[in-house]
């Protein structure tokens, strides 16, 4: 067996080779360099591995629980980015683009981080992969903070595929040379790098030949193929897949999620997969973490979530699916827009836009949802003075607000906020209605266990102001 071939194998079939040769004067060095590892048992098992050997040694048993560690463990994750102003830009706040954000992907699994537009899935992302030094909590790899991990190594084991397929590529560099580039990087030579780049091409559905081309020679979803095919080419473990299908049209969008699908199963790979497309999230995804506004607000696997929402962002988000027979009693939408990470709301992040928030207790207690919903609506827009357009006689007309409040106190509150707000005297108005404010409005809440394989940041789900609101 030639000796490069011995390394590209290696690093090709997920294998370790051991060197026979009939050359009795083979040098010694030739047989050497082409070996991943070598040495005695306990060094070259216990320190990191080189390219492909972490593969060989996954098949072997150990005396562990496969469940006992994730292959990625995030934990509190922060990300922050400082907002300068004035002539000597100084810092004057913080956008929290991702806030405490914590979750697993095991071995084998396909994760999915869905939520809407610049809630902070992209930035998690990038910082979890270390594009990014985040601001505070810990990120772990099979077991090891990523801190302390070698870079090369590192990033041998997890690769990343990002949104546009038409900006991955230098349109200088043939695409065999753009896919073979990772394995030249990390030193295989280059005749075996194309080898091996040649055939990962072919597993993603394009053909060996296609090597010689030039970017712009293919389209969208041809290129989103080599980028898959140039993230596999160091056989990793973890790929982070950033809305790879967004950019796509949607018959391309599903031969590219089946690809992932069966390049999953074939690798025996973990990804997470980052979408606002819930239906490619439901079509290969295992689990499904939503975000929000910087955080993780419900984690449940793929099929219990769509079947069961229990957070209403979450209900919200699966209410926007197009559905044959929509439901009347879902919610369907959002009211009004994210609000900005650098000026978050106090306490749910969801509040100004829930259509579940939770009436406020004693005065108020016997409000409907909708009145709370209309209440929760006008001290936002107080807050933010987007009243100004508004007639003081339209006031309730505009929020929802019945002619008069079943309970005499909160109609008297109600009362004395319109007063004020014909007033232009929009602080008091605000003042008034702080005595019917909801838990949502004052509470972070905390993350919840429902049932066994369930996390939800919701208090609906709080012991003292849970509801009977969760469908099941």
């Amino acid at each position: 067996m030639a000796v490069g071939s011995i390394r590209g194998a290696n690093t090709l079939l997920r294998t370790a080779v051991t060197a026979i040769s009939r050359r009795f004067r083979l040098p010694t060095s030739e047989i050497s360099s082409a070996l991943p590892a070598k040495g005695d048992a306990s060094p070259v098992l216990c320190t990191a591995p080189a390219t492909g050997c972490h593969l060989y040694y996954g098949v072997t048993p150990t005396m562990t629980d496969a469940e006992s560690e994730p292959l990625l463990t995030v934990r509190d994750l922060e990300k922050h980015y400082p907002v300068r102003s004035g002539l000597l830009r100084r810092v004057t706040g913080h956008v929290q683009a991702v806030d405490g954000v914590s979750f697993d992907v095991r071995e084998g699994e396909t994760v999915g981080l869905v939520g809407e537009s610049g809630c902070g899935k992209s930035t998690t992302a990038t910082t979890l992969v270390r594009l990014e030094k985040p601001t505070g909590g810990e990120v772990r790899f099979d077991g090891v903070p990523v801190s302390e991990l070698d870079s090369d190594t590192f990033r041998r084991r997890v690769q990343m595929v990002f949104q546009d397929p038409t900006t991955a590529f230098d349109p200088r560099m043939t695409i065999g040379a753009s896919v073979a580039e990772p394995l030249r990087i990390h030193g295989l030579h280059d005749d075996h790098a194309r080898d091996v780049a040649e055939d990962t091409l072919e597993r993603v559905g394009m053909a060996a030949a296609d090597a010689d081309s030039y970017p712009d020679a293919f389209s969208g979803g041809e290129k989103q193929r080599i980028a898959l095919a140039r993230a596999l080419t160091l056989n990793p473990d973890l790929l982070v897949l950033d809305e790879p299908v967004s950019a796509l049209d949607a018959s391309v969008q599903a031969e590219i999620l089946a690809l992932i699908n069966e390049l999953q199963s074939a690798y025996d790979l973990s990804v997470l997969f980052i979408s606002h497309n819930l239906s490619a999230v439901r079509q290969v995804c295992d689990r499904v973490a939503v975000m929000y506004l910087g955080e993780i607000v419900e984690v449940a696997p793929t099929e219990m979530l769509f079947e069961s929402p229990q957070h209403p962002y979450t209900e919200a988000l699966l209410s926007s699916i197009p559905r044959p027979e929509p439901d009347a009693d879902l919610p369907t939408g959002l009211d009004g827009d994210v609000p900005a990470p650098e000026d978050p709301p106090s306490g749910c992040s969801f509040h100004p836009r829930c259509p579940r928030v939770i009436p406020p207790e004693g005065e108020g207690a016997d409000l409907s949802l909708k009145t709370t919903r209309g209440l929760v609506t006008l001290r936002r827009d107080l807050t933010a003075r987007a009243v100004d357009g508004i007639e003081p006689g339209d006031v309730r007309s505009a929020y929802d607000l019945p002619d008069e409040l079943p309970d005499e106190n909160a109609e008297r509150t109600l009362a004395s906020a319109v007063q004020a707000i014909t007033d232009d005297d929009f602080e008091t108005a605000l003042d008034r209605l702080a005595t019917v404010e909801s838990v949502c409005e004052r509470s972070d809440p905390t993350v919840q266990s429902v049932g066994d394989s369930r996390r939800t940041a919701c208090h609906h789900h709080d012991s003292k102001h849970g509801t009977d609101w969760p469908l099941n």
